[in-house]
């Protein structure tokens, strides 16, 4: 497929992914969400946050902003199905609103996560500086590297609507020689295409992106491709600190600490590109290491 052609598509699969995350509100505090007509075998794990977060934001005050979720992954979701969020308005009060959001598809719970929303206010002000990288206009993306290695690029990778450059090397290439081995891993990214003006779109955005490349920050660290690995997120936390747009640059800065256990985690701080700090990103991963031979697409129950 041409890069016209993909560019053509991932603008349709923005207009979907912006469907996705647009929620049908069934009662006061249900509300229904779809997947994708093309897409994983399963849903995406930063579909099912943002959409979480979606639910959770539609039933707290404009003014007031989400600054931290909490989430955690319990059950592989099923594409084919509707999901349906539930949300808990545990608390409203002066200065803060707490929700708790569980996603249910056939009557079993598959993700619950807690969010907490903030009204703005002043306060004390720091952050660490961004590190220092070559700019995205310098880099090419992960389609171009992925066709330019094998001559054809994923469907997910292909169709999705954001887009991804990498400053380093990618899992493949840090297999292929282990001197590229590495656990930092810094990525531009953003939206390909314009997005609305509301805050909690953006947000609800990152928190989709965010879930794409932590966990191959584990495996850039061992040197490992996706071949012969069975991976699932566990669990997923995101701090919130300054408003930014999901349709500009922003830099994913992200390093992988420790893996023991068949589990890994990874973290991540979210920069614009004029280096202020807007989000902060944990996750752990389930990360197996399996029989390549025997490997397969299906999602593992993590416990």
């Amino acid at each position: 497929m041409s890069e016209s052609a993909d560019a053509q598509m991932r603008g349709q699969s923005l207009a979907d992914l912006l469907t996705v995350l647009d929620l049908e509100r069934i009662e006061d505090n249900i509300f229904r969400g779809s997947s994708p007509e093309e897409g994983p075998q399963r849903v995406f794990g930063g579909q099912v946050a943002g959409q979480a977060l979606v639910a959770a934001g539609r039933t707290v005050p404009t003014e007031r902003h989400v600054h931290s979720l909490h989430a955690y992954f319990i059950r592989p979701g099923d594409p084919s199905v509707p999901i349906v969020y539930e949300v808990d308005r545990v608390r409203d009060g002066r200065s803060f609103t707490t929700r708790r959001v569980v996603a249910v598809q056939h009557g079993k719970p598959i993700f619950t996560l807690s969010a907490s929303f903030h009204k703005e206010e002043p306060g004390l002000d720091h952050r660490i500086p961004m590190p220092d990288v070559p700019p995205p206009e310098e880099l090419p993306s992960t389609r171009e590297r992925l066709r330019e290695a094998f001559g054809r690029v994923p469907g997910f990778v292909r169709w999705h609507p954001i887009e991804l450059r990498p400053v380093g090397p990618l899992s493949y290439e840090a297999e292929r020689d282990p001197r590229l081995r590495t656990a930092n891993n810094p990525v531009w990214l953003k939206v390909d295409g314009k997005l609305p003006d509301d805050r909690l779109s953006h947000v609800c955005l990152m928190t989709y992106a965010s879930d794409m490349t932590l966990l191959d920050t584990v495996l850039l660290r061992h040197g490992r491709s996706f071949a012969g690995i069975s991976m699932a997120s566990l669990d997923h936390a995101m701090w919130f600190h300054r408003p930014f747009r999901a349709d500009e640059w922003l830099l994913y800065a992200q390093e992988a600490p420790t893996a023991q256990g068949a589990r890994g985690l990874a973290r991540g701080l979210v920069y614009t590109r004029e280096g202020e700090l807007v989000c902060s990103v944990v996750q752990e991963g389930l990360i197996r290491v399996v029989d390549a031979e025997g490997w397969s697409d299906t999602l593992p129950e993590p416990l």
